[in-house]
């Protein structure tokens, strides 16, 4: 190997996995593997991640790329993959310029990565590269993409476990694509599934969805998951907020993207509704209590108040489209390289 990245003792590895990467090899034996890892101030965690990654990539004996994006990192993540990406020509490593989030970060991973099979997976040591033969063979069953799903998983129960687990019973009901884990990164795509995909905002975990709604066959997997070895975690309690604008975001695009007619006009439905019972239940007021329209102004506070979410709602969603018009039109990226190394 080099100077960065240590050697890992085969017998670490394991029969079951040789088992495992033996039907790996046999089903993408013509295909090309990349490893996509988004990085952001994980100084501490980068060159073990590449020591547990490289020999786990080199004993599957395949075709492969580990493509590291930092996503604009205040620490010495960005010096660290530069002296591992000079040492070793299979690590490409692109440098944002500043932080743009993981979504863009996984975007430019997809973008500079070259290999028919695209395996993303977090930076932080908790996804574990041994797994990634099982998940080319579950790949190799016929399926699009196959999901990590973090079964015993090692976060704290409140900051972490509970908004995880709310936030993937809402996107299962709401979609329609049952997973138990949408937050896991490490899952595996093949190639042609991702053409034509863009991410912005947090998208990512989503992925899957616009999969399935396009045909594709979607399975999951039980993964390992360790707990955070170094640095400290960039999600909390307000990821379930998150997840409810992105969720309605994504059913805006699938569904009404070419025909936001129909959401307007669903709104404006609405709209009439609640002004017919209003007025209706005014009247009735007026007539049977001998109550004033001005004595009742909880029925305008009401009307207003549902009236203004429902308009920042719709701006929001106008908002959205407007900003992958300006993108899409110019064929400009939402990130910015600054630097590239290998690719």
């Amino acid at each position: 190997m080099n100077a960065v990245i240590k050697p890992v003792s085969a017998a670490l590895l394991g029969a079951s996995f040789d088992m495992q990467a033996e039907r790996a090899r046999a089903a993408f034996a013509n295909s090309k593997l990349s490893i996509i890892v988004p990085l952001y101030n994980e100084e501490g965690n980068v060159r073990p991640l590449l020591e547990a990654t490289m020999p786990v990539m080199e004993r599957l004996g395949l075709p492969f790329e580990v493509v590291l994006v930092n996503d604009g990192s205040q620490d010495q993540t960005k010096a660290i993959l530069t002296e591992a990406a000079n040492n070793d020509n299979r690590l490409k490593v692109i440098h944002l310029r500043q932080n743009a989030g993981q979504t863009a970060a996984m975007m430019a991973g997809f973008d500079h990565s070259t290999g028919d099979v695209v395996i993303p997976m977090d930076g932080d040591l908790q996804n574990d590269p041994v797994d990634i033969p099982a998940l080319l063979g579950k790949l190799s069953e016929g399926y699009d993409v196959v999901s990590g799903w973090r079964k015993d998983r090692k976060d704290k129960m409140i900051v972490r476990k509970v908004p995880s687990w709310v936030a993937n019973r809402m996107i299962s009901w709401f979609s329609g694509v049952p997973l138990h884990d949408y937050g896991c990164t490490l899952k595996a795509y093949r190639r042609d599934v991702l053409e034509g995909v863009r991410l912005y905002g947090e998208l990512h975990r989503f992925i899957p969805i616009f999969a399935r709604w396009q045909g594709g066959r979607i399975t999951e997997l039980a993964v390992n998951h360790h707990p955070r070895r170094s640095g400290v975690t960039k999600y909390g309690l307000n990821r379930i907020i998150k997840v409810i604008l992105d969720l309605m975001l994504v059913r805006f695009l699938t569904k009404y993207h070419a025909k936001p007619i129909y959401v307007f006009g669903y709104t404006a439905f609405v709209f009439f509704a609640v002004a017919f019972f209003a007025a209706i239940y005014a009247l009735y007021l007026k007539v049977f209590e001998a109550t004033s329209f001005i004595q009742t102004p909880l029925p305008l506070l009401v009307v207003l108040g549902f009236m203004t979410g429902m308009m920042c709602i719709l701006l929001g969603l106008i908002a959205e489209v407007v900003v992958r018009t300006y993108f899409e039109s110019q064929s400009r990226t939402h990130y910015i390289v600054g630097s590239t190394i290998n690719c």
